[in-house]
């Protein structure tokens, strides 16, 4: 990797998001984002869909829009590389016990409508998505990095 991507903010927070609705927000856009890379040209009203399914049912009022676009292109870019599928269930993992699987699977199918073009590789995205949220362990609790250098401290005292 290039130093120039590890000073980039926007992959760093989505890598590590620092709670747990930044998390759900990163897996609704990577759900989106996966989708819309499978055919090869992710399409503006495909990311716009991403966004708008979001808003309109007040997922993540917390990030407003350009924070949300930022964190579809930087996704999608990292789905472009050969260790796209490490993403997408790194992304997944820390949300897995949250009930977002309907969200995720309407999502990802309005996603592939969106450019009125329904790809074979989109119909396989949502397929691997189906299945990733199936058989996903768990999620066990995660701790921000500042948490965890202060957790021995504050067990030792």
């Amino acid at each position: 990797m290039t130093d120039a991507k590890h000073s980039n903010p926007v992959e760093i927070e989505i890598a590590e998001p620092s709670s747990l609705n930044e998390q759900a927000a990163a897996a609704l856009v990577i759900a989106g984002a996966l989708v819309a890379v499978a055919d090869r040209r992710v399409s503006p009203v495909e990311r716009d869909e991403v966004i708008r399914f979001i808003r309109d049912r007040g997922l993540a009022p917390h990030l407003d829009d350009e924070r949300l676009f930022a964190m579809f292109d930087g996704l999608a870019e990292r789905l472009e590389e050969p260790d796209f599928a490490n993403v997408v269930i790194e992304t997944l993992r820390p949300v897995s016990d949250m009930p977002l699987s309907s969200h995720l699977m309407e999502l990802s199918e309005r996603v592939a409508a969106a450019d009125e073009d329904v790809h074979p590789h989109e119909v396989q995205a949502i397929k691997l998505l189906r299945l990733l949220t199936l058989v996903l362990p768990r999620a066990k609790p995660v701790s921000s990095r500042k948490q965890r250098i202060e957790q021995p401290v504050a067990t030792e005292e």
